[in-house]
């Protein structure tokens, strides 16, 4: 396999026409299931129709290369035709999470300068009344349909420094960031995602991850250029994720661990459901636990669970395969790809085999959107500084640990929650293990930890606090475990850490703790 080298000037071409090669083709390129009943089959010629549509509309209404639009919406194909045709007029799209407060969103538009929102009719209260808004809707004429303006394009054709798409960051540490992604920067990423992964045309995608966050748009970038088809749920929901697994014989499935964790939940579903098909698991974005990986082997016979690591600002920062076929070791996230580099330094600057990582490849960040300090903060001579703690073990293979802003101290010690977590989990009752720090009047912050049990499973608090002290360090064992159905996500399918913290502060969770053991 032939694996393309990093070359920033080698990648030239505009991300919008990612699948060229394929748009002459009648075969499906998205199934659209934003409708249960009535599925829409969109084809690549048809898909590259829509883009250039998009793309004329775009110049007809004034929008100039290098200027913004903002999409607020759900996963729909609508949502893929934007981005692509907005690249093709050299136009940055800017995806923004529909689960943010209308003043995040309007900071978020503001700051992007956009020109239009493209928007579901039920999000329209998020947005800012001063910009020009474009509906999305069910037939032609919808304010989308009545937008695109249909004909021949010749996309845009960027330099090595134009921007591509400008997504932000979660915003959990500070105000959203905007990430400056290139056109040759992305196109170097996706030829990565297609080629390492060894995606095929007859591959069959399912995509329920929000189509604004990095997993989801390198699924479309993979599948895209492979000219696989991909099969688009609005929302990650356990029991359409699932169907559409069996219907439409999905090959590789993709996610954050809590959604496989929601999935393995589910095992009166899945043993009715043909899982045959699926060989590929991919899941990123938080560490995956030994027990969760042994659970989607034995769910998923024919698969192999990929653990990857991305972040908003690398698109994707790659970690493959080993140069010498060395089989990657469970929950490894690989050794960097050929050309590319990454390292590991310590507070101090000194190279080791843990601490932060950093990374240096064409698709980094080009730089943060108006924010030259902390530009200049996060990429030093090339190397961006991810701010996630990862290991590195004798035969070259990284491991992710944590984020720095996820480490907190208990007494003096240094926890890092999936150290924890890994404890609780393998506990036979517990399904799922969630940790966070909260305040403590001896230790200033102790780890408290929320738990799905098993189906038929039982555990008490005590019996999990004990299990910690004699599994791990006693330092490490949580102070308060609270027991749930299911933990709950925000916009990015991660766990919701606020609404956590406000269960525990109005004391939600404690008349529950007895009802929802299972």
């Amino acid at each position: 396999m032939t694996i393309p080298r990093p070359d920033p000037k080698g990648y030239p071409g505009n991300l919008g026409s990612l699948f060229a090669e394929h748009a002459d083709d009648a075969r499906t390129a998205i199934v659209d299931l934003r409708d249960a009943d009535a599925p829409r089959e969109i084809s690549f010629q048809a898909l590259a129709a829509q883009c250039n549509a998009l793309a004329r509309g775009l110049r007809k209404a004034g929008i100039e290369p290098g200027e913004r639009i903002a999409i607020l919406s759900l996963n729909r194909y609508e949502f893929i035709a934007t981005v692509l045709g907005a690249m093709r007029a050299g136009v940055v799209p800017v995806p923004i999470n529909v689960k943010l407060a209308a003043e995040t969103v309007r900071y978020i538009v503001g700051d992007a300068g956009a020109r239009l929102i493209f928007a579901e009719p039920a999000l329209r209260r998020l947005c800012p009344p001063e910009v020009a808004l474009v509906e999305y809707g069910s037939d032609a004429d919808s304010g989308f349909g009545r937008f695109l303006d249909h004909g021949e394009f010749t996309p845009y054709e960027p330099t090595p420094e134009s921007v591509a798409i400008q997504p932000y960051t979660s915003g959990s540490t500070g105000r959203p960031k905007g990430v400056l992604l290139s056109h040759y920067g992305q196109n170097w990423s996706r030829r990565i995602l297609a080629h390492t992964r060894g995606t095929l045309p007859g591959d069959v995608i399912l995509i329920a991850a929000p189509l604004y966050h990095k997993n989801a748009l390198n699924a479309i970038k993979q599948g895209l250029t492979a000219g696989a088809k991909l099969v688009l749920l609005p929302q990650f929901n356990v029991e359409r994720y699932i169907e559409a697994i069996g219907r439409y014989g999905a090959t590789v499935i993709s996610g954050v661990p809590t959604m496989m964790s929601m999935v393995l939940g589910r095992r009166d579903q899945l043993s009715h459901t043909d899982t045959s098909s699926v060989r590929t698991i991919m899941m990123g974005s938080a560490p995956s636990s030994p027990q969760l990986l042994s659970q989607l082997r034995s769910a998923f016979p024919n698969a192999e669970p990929l653990v990857v690591y991305g972040v908003t600002e690398g698109g994707p920062v790659p970690l493959g395969p080993h140069p010498e076929g060395k089989p990657r070791p469970e929950g490894s996230i690989g050794v960097p790809y050929p050309g590319t580099e990454a390292k590991l330094i310590d507070t101090t600057g000194v190279e080791r085999d843990e601490g932060e990582l950093l990374v240096r490849n064409p698709g980094v960040l080009l730089a943060y959107h108006n924010l030259p300090e902390e530009t200049a903060k996060r990429i030093r001579d090339g190397w961006y500084h991810t701010g996630d703690i990862a290991r590195r073990d004798a035969e070259g293979f990284y491991y992710f640990i944590g984020r720095n802003d996820d480490m907190f101290v208990c007494g003096g010690e240094n926890i890092f929650p999936i150290e924890v977590e890994q404890v609780l989990e393998r506990h036979p009752a517990v399904h799922q293990a969630y940790v966070m720090p909260f305040e403590h009047e001896m230790k200033g912050q102790a780890p408290y930890a929320f738990v799905v049990l098993r189906a038929g499973a039982a555990a008490t608090e005590e019996d999990l606090k004990h299990f910690a002290l004699a599994n791990g360090p006693a330092y490490q064992h949580p102070r308060r475990v609270f027991f749930l159905p299911q933990l709950p996500l925000a916009g990015t399918n991660k766990i919701d850490q606020k609404q956590l913290r406000q269960w525990v502060a109005d004391g939600t969770l404690e008349p529950e703790q007895d009802r929802n053991r299972i």
